[in-house]
């Protein structure tokens, strides 16, 4: 069973697909040049656009995309696994889906994953999202081979339902993404405890490239891209907001290391819930 470098690009995407393609050509030329075969972009590396008519003008169908055409032609030319960590896909009903990508060193589509849990959230000082407002969930967890390994598949808010790790996980994923756009104010609480909690929860491993720093349409996401290993060690950080790129060696053999020194998966039993408290024997009546 053999390692590979991976790399988390961290980005800062604007309202243009267009200039986000260049700033995505930049950033994954960099990783291939630091020996990842295994890139990731971050969560809505396409485009962040808040306003509603601006994000229906701005995406388009798979097809027609231009990150998904970028992302395609640099796998084939680096020769490396790229996970477009997502972008916002125009359906053919006619909605939007929040759909990672991950392209094969050949420049085919190998997978997509459509975001399952959607962000409406309303938080301190103010700040709301409805991401179901404006797209589509997805209803399916996705695997995929890479390099040897099993990635499983996230975006952003689905890394708060651990359920989802752990299905991919016990499905035999040993590398879970997690791409994402999260805010400032929930990255600052809660990016790296969770990160690594699902880490060490599923003995995994565990990439999320981040957006980072105050956006066009006047959001501001948190950076820290991490890589997180099965139990539960950073080891590469962006400890910052700015565009850049981690990188970091991926070995699946300490996945199963992990989970042989702490068999959680293989220890699991099911249980019912009794959400009646047992009344004390000889309690009065």
């Amino acid at each position: 069973m053999g390692g590979f470098k991976a790399a988390a690009v961290q980005m800062r995407s604007g309202t243009s697909p267009e200039r986000n393609a260049v700033d995505l050509e930049r950033l994954v030329r960099e990783a291939a040049g630091l020996g990842a075969t295994y890139v990731q972009t971050p969560e809505m590396t396409g485009a962040l656009v808040r306003d509603k008519e601006a994000r229906a003008a701005s995406f388009t169908s798979e097809d027609k995309d231009i990150i998904v055409s970028t992302a395609r032609k640099l796998a084939k030319e680096l020769g490396i696994f790229l996970h477009i960590g997502s972008t916002a896909i125009l359906r053919a009903d006619g909605k939007l889906a929040n759909r990672a990508l991950l392209f094969a060193p050949d420049g085919t589509t190998i997978a997509s994953y459509d975001k399952i849990h959607m962000f409406d959230v309303d938080l301190d000082n103010g700040e709301s999202w409805r991401e179901s407002a404006a797209y589509e969930p997805g209803t399916e967890a996705v695997i995929a081979e890479i390099d040897g390994a099993r990635l499983g598949f996230a975006v952003c808010y689905d890394l708060r339902f651990p359920q989802l790790f752990r299905a991919e996980a016990l499905a035999g994923a040993n590398v879970l993404s997690v791409p994402a756009a999260f805010t400032r104010q929930t990255g600052e609480a809660h990016w790296h405890v969770l990160l690594r909690a699902r880490a060490i929860e599923n003995g995994a491993y565990v990439v999320a490239a981040a957006q980072g720093g105050l956006h066009e349409d006047g959001r501001e996401t948190f950076g820290h891209s991490l890589i997180v290993d099965p139990w539960g060690r950073i080891v590469a950080e962006a400890a910052h907001e700015e565009p850049g790129v981690i990188v970091a060696e991926i070995d699946p053999a300490q996945s199963l290391a992990a989970r042989r020194k702490i068999p959680n998966l293989k220890n699991a039993r099911e249980f019912a819930v009794n959400a009646e408290a047992p009344r004390l024997r000889g309690a009065a009546s």
